[in-house]
């Protein structure tokens, strides 16, 4: 169970950056910097090098997981940051989950939001369109039919994936 300034920390750190990804679509180096620093003297001073080491882990483990869709210019560097901030403050098992619980509310995220754009059909036929060409066509031609004309706020579903984890919701059992 997290110490409750960490939780309170890491609630502040989320809402922060739910706002600014809203208001800006960034979520600013201060905010994920400062989050991480707080996050490891937080850890320190509750229970030493070893929390550290903790901290130190959940950091690599919420960066290594984003790290790849930023490369291939799925998502911003503010949200590989904002996911190592909370690994930072969370550690390695539960970064490693909330992220992947924020990829499945990320996704559900996206498909509602070409569902607005598009309408039910057309996002229905695309998505159909998409799973034929990346089963049987091969390469990454079909990603073209994903061309949204704005940009997905994806802290949004950063947090959500971290809040539900911290809520209990543990995918794949645990």
């Amino acid at each position: 169970m997290m110490d409750p300034v960490m939780i309170v920390a890491l609630a502040a750190v989320l809402v922060t950056a739910i706002d600014t990804d809203i208001r800006s679509s960034r979520i600013p180096n201060w905010l994920t910097f400062s989050a991480m620093g707080f996050a490891l003297v937080g850890h320190a001073w509750l229970g030493g090098a070893p929390e550290v080491m903790f901290s130190l882990a959940g950091l690599g483990a919420g960066l290594g997981l984003f790290l790849i869709p930023y490369v291939v210019g799925g998502i911003g560097a503010g949200d590989v940051k904002l996911m190592a901030a909370i690994g930072a403050f969370v550690g390695p098992y539960d970064a490693l989950f909330s992220g992947l619980l924020a990829i499945m509310v990320g996704g559900a995220y996206a498909v509602g939001a070409m569902c607005y754009q598009w309408g039910f059909s057309a996002t229905g036929h695309k998505l159909f369109s998409a799973a034929q060409g990346a089963l049987f066509a091969g390469g990454l031609g079909w990603l073209h039919e994903f061309k949204l004309p704005f940009r997905l706020r994806y802290g949004l579903a950063i947090a959500g994936g971290t809040l539900l984890f911290q809520l209990g919701l543990h995918p794949f059992g645990g």
